[in-house]
């Protein structure tokens, strides 16, 4: 059946070669809408010829220059993974000079381009390459690249609830794609949600959650294809293996696609990126201001005071200055003990009632009175100074007459009486004492029969 019946047009072969644009960015030089305005800047020149349109389709790099330097070959794709903190816009510059992904990433590495956006409070995993191709792969939502999250919600909702978001819904006019969730667990008036989705449109998490009545106060993202967060600390920065990263371009264009790929089990192992270290100004109080407030809009960190406070060296103290107060009085008052003994006695004369011997200063005080030298003091009892006196011992008779409370305390027994009962056995309850007269009859009375 030739193509003419059946009202279709006949495909047309593919142009060879790409835009200009697209190998440029592809070459690391700058994003595709920066490389535009270059070539209406007269910028970029092939063979000596300025460029004047973007339309420009080339098979290779071959002759182009970009402000007189020849453009290099592209290197083979790179990717890293960062571990994005809330707090960061992912966008290279922002006009309001709010602070950007690309303050955080270390120096000398190349230019990397975000596979996606994370918004300013979500915080996670960060896909970024070095290769526009790839990054244009791993977005489009036809190449089904899984992507998941966790999320923590205020309000309520059930497992049945997230269970019809693998349905799709639509919001706002706006259709969303099968999204799978899970009721992970509970925490008070909270909710921890974990979701997977293959399309990553602009809020798309948020305003699922929110069409549900939820209200989103924590958003962090996981995974991204075979690549997950782990226990990645927050900020670091690694690169994904060469090797891991062939066999996941083999397998999103194989069969399967991105589903396929995003369930590649690969090694795990990644070369991690250390930051150079910085060199710290000659006068770090003057490189950042006074004011709290400005230090936070500069950038400065609460967790590194020395930026801003630099530690003084302490003193070692030596002598009766390392003690307190009351340790250096004592120091004192021992170093003045041992230096002239004879003018304090050492304490042996004033405890053996002896007079102190005459001083420079004056006569000696007499020798301290005791307690039981004064008239109408009981004597002071001997012994050690914190000693307890010994417990006056009692009698424990039974048939004593003595006031129960002179005796010491002891259980009660059946057969105790009271001071000045008869001796002898008790009756037992019951018998030889006045008994309850029966239910039903009248007590006898003590009276005698009536005349």
């Amino acid at each position: 059946m030739s193509p003419s019946s059946t009202n279709q047009p006949e495909r047309q072969p593919a142009k060879a070669g790409e835009r200009i644009a697209k190998l440029l960015a592809r070459a690391g030089i700058a994003s595709r809408r920066e490389i535009e305005r270059m070539i209406a800047e007269g910028r970029v020149a092939i063979d000596g010829q300025v460029l004047t349109t973007p339309a420009t389709v080339l098979t290779s790099l071959h002759g182009v220059t970009v402000d007189g330097n020849p453009v290099a070959a592209p290197a083979p794709a790179r990717l890293f993974r960062f571990h994005k903190p809330a707090g960061l816009l992912t966008t290279e510059r922002d006009p309001a000079g709010r602070p950007t992904i690309y303050d955080r990433l270390p120096k000398g590495l190349p230019r990397l381009m975000p596979v996606g956006r994370l918004d300013l409070s979500t915080e996670g995993l960060l896909l970024m390459t070095t290769d526009g191709e790839l990054k244009r792969q791993l977005e489009l939502p036809a190449t089904g690249v899984e992507r998941s999250y966790r999320a923590r919600a205020y309000g309520q909702v059930t497992q049945e609830q997230l269970e019809d978001l693998m349905l799709g819904v639509e919001i706002e006019g706006v259709r969303y794609g099968s999204i799978n969730a899970n009721l992970e667990r509970r925490t008070g008036a909270n909710v921890w949600i974990e979701l997977t989705l293959t399309e990553g449109k602009n809020r798309e998490v948020r305003r699922v959650l929110e069409h549900l009545g939820l209200k989103v106060s924590r958003l962090i993202r996981t995974r991204y294809g075979p690549f997950e967060l782990a226990d990645m600390p927050v900020g670091a920065v690694d690169e994904i293996r060469q090797h891991d990263l062939v066999v996941f371009r083999k397998a999103l264009t194989g069969p399967g696609g991105g589903k396929a790929a995003s369930n590649l089990q690969l090694s795990g192992k990644s070369k991690a990126v250390d930051a150079p270290p910085e060199e710290a100004p000659a006068d770090a109080t003057a490189a950042l201001p006074a004011n709290r407030a400005e230090r936070r809009k500069a950038g400065a960190q609460a967790s590194e005071p020395e930026a801003y406070k630099p530690a003084r060296p302490k003193a070692e103290k030596k002598g009766p200055e390392k003690f307190g107060v009351a340790q250096r009085r004592r120091h004192q008052a021992k170093a003045q003990r041992q230096a002239n003994p004879a003018q304090f006695g050492d304490g042996q004369a004033e405890r053996q009632g002896r007079p102190l011997p005459d001083t420079a200063d004056g006569p000696a005080r007499p020798p301290r009175t005791s307690r039981q030298d004064k008239p109408g003091r009981p004597p002071q009892q001997t012994g050690k100074p914190f000693a307890k006196p010994a417990a006056t011992r009692h009698a424990q008779h039974d048939d004593d007459g003595s006031p129960l409370l002179d005796r010491p305390k002891r259980a009660f027994r059946p057969d105790d009486r009271r001071p000045g009962a008869p001796s002898g056995k008790r009756p037992p309850a019951g018998k030889g004492g006045p008994t309850k007269p029966p239910r039903g009859r009248p007590a006898p009375s003590k009276r005698g029969p009536r005349t």
